[in-house]
């Protein structure tokens, strides 16, 4: 075994440049991408009730482009990427709709992140994953970036940079 050592290491040294000419592996292809995004309603967490009402979602049509955020709040990056978001939604909000669905929560925690972050920008609930399998996100977080024409441009898995996220709203603001 000793004797092919220099092959194990050409092999695995070939393995690792060929994963490092791999594209990002934070835009993931997905099949949505170029296609209507999957429509769907879900009940609001309760701070956004009073001012949207008791449910949101898509549907086939959308009034303005759509930053759609899966999330959780035990996610670590979540945690990092929702300053970022609410940052970008009071600046965005007239003009691109922010909308965050949590999911692989208990409510009560999704609250107390809300809450703790101040969060502004819509956000539902949804308790048995619904939205994500029809999606066919990885994990949290996840955000899909929707045309004003209903139709998924981009799929972001992780959590996005202020340089990501500027790029994605350029990209559905021309």
């Amino acid at each position: 075994m000793l004797r092919f050592w220099p092959i194990w290491v050409l092999l695995l040294g070939g393995l690792f440049y060929w994963g490092m000419q791999r594209p990002n592996p934070n835009e993931l292809k997905s099949v949505l991408v170029g296609k209507p995004a999957p429509s769907f309603s879900l009940p609001l967490l309760e701070p956004y009730r009073a001012q949207y009402g008791p449910e949101m979602g898509i549907g086939e049509r959308v009034e303005k482009p759509v930053l759609l955020n899966i999330w959780a709040s035990w996610c670590i990056p979540c945690r990092t990427e929702a300053p970022l978001l609410e940052r970008y939604h009071q600046q965005y909000k007239d003009q691109v709709l922010f909308l965050g669905v949590n999911v692989q929560d208990k409510e009560s925690e999704a609250l107390k992140f809300v809450q703790q972050y101040g969060l502004t920008f819509p956000s539902v609930y949804d308790g048995r994953g619904r939205v994500g399998i029809e999606y066919g996100y990885y994990g949290v977080p996840e955000t899909f970036v929707i045309d004003r024409n209903g139709n998924v441009l981009a799929r972001h898995a992780g959590e996005l940079t202020e340089a990501q996220l500027q790029g994605y709203l350029r990209q559905v603001l021309q």
